[in-house]
């Protein structure tokens, strides 16, 4: 794949139905523009944890207790990874009154993963750094169904693969270690139905949050290889 370059800062959410590709466009993207880079609140509050930082310790109370980790506190370990990688001001704090001035640079480019889920969220993340474009990623419920439907795992490397479009070289056998192939337990479909309604109710609010913020675009398809093409020229239009 040939890679292109930004000519300014790219601040991405991609939003998604869980099996809608969210991880795949991803990779795609920074494959495609070598400046993107993924910022994961979920690894960062796990790196925390294992790294024993200050934020990782107190994160870890709750995490332990069985509740949710604050957004404050998520926020707060957002903004250290901006910070570090000296993307908005050393002297930025979660209790400033008004957004980070971002770097203009193209290398202060990113993809946000895992924050925020609700529009509440979002708006405070209004506070803390500008977000210049959210993808709303679609594609119809029966394809995602029949996504999971086809989906095995290799649950000791947590390889994926799919009977309809990765299918493994020994049918029910991983690639790599001949061993066999299973399904996770929480691949059913009244399952996957549950998930996806609960997605809608709670993606709504935030797809309009950023449709008034004048940020979001939606693209849509069958499948990633009908996404993908979509998003490089969308993102090639903003930032390129």
């Amino acid at each position: 794949m040939a890679t292109k370059e930004f000519k300014k800062a790219a601040r991405i959410i991609l939003v998604g139905a869980p099996g809608v590709g969210k991880g795949t466009q991803a990779e795609r993207l920074m494959k495609r523009y070598p400046q993107l880079s993924a910022v994961s609140s979920g690894d960062l509050l796990r790196e925390g944890v294992r790294s024993k930082t200050p934020l990782g310790l107190e994160a870890e109370t709750f995490i332990r207790s069985g509740n949710l980790v604050p957004d404050e506190m998520i926020l707060k370990l957002i903004l250290n990874e901006l910070k570090s990688k000296r993307w908005v001001s050393s002297q930025s704090s979660v209790t400033d009154t008004s957004p980070a001035e971002p770097s203009k640079s193209p290398s202060a480019s990113f993809i946000l993963d895992g924050f925020p889920r609700t529009a509440m969220q979002a708006s405070r993340l209004d506070s803390l750094i500008p977000i210049n474009l959210v993808v709303s990623l679609i594609t119809p419920v029966n394809i995602i169904l029949s996504r999971i439907a086809s989906r095995w795992v290799h649950a000791p490397s947590g390889r994926v693969y799919n009977t309809d479009f990765n299918a493994p070289k020994a049918k029910g056998k991983d690639d790599i270690t001949g061993e066999p192939l299973t399904k996770r337990t929480d691949d059913d479909e009244e399952t996957w139905r549950l998930r996806l309604r609960k997605f809608d109710e709670t993606s709504q609010p935030l797809l309009e949050h950023y449709g008034r913020k004048g940020v979001l675009w939606t693209v849509k398809g069958d499948s990633s290889d009908e996404i993908t093409p979509q998003l490089f020229q969308e993102l090639e239009s903003r930032f390129g």
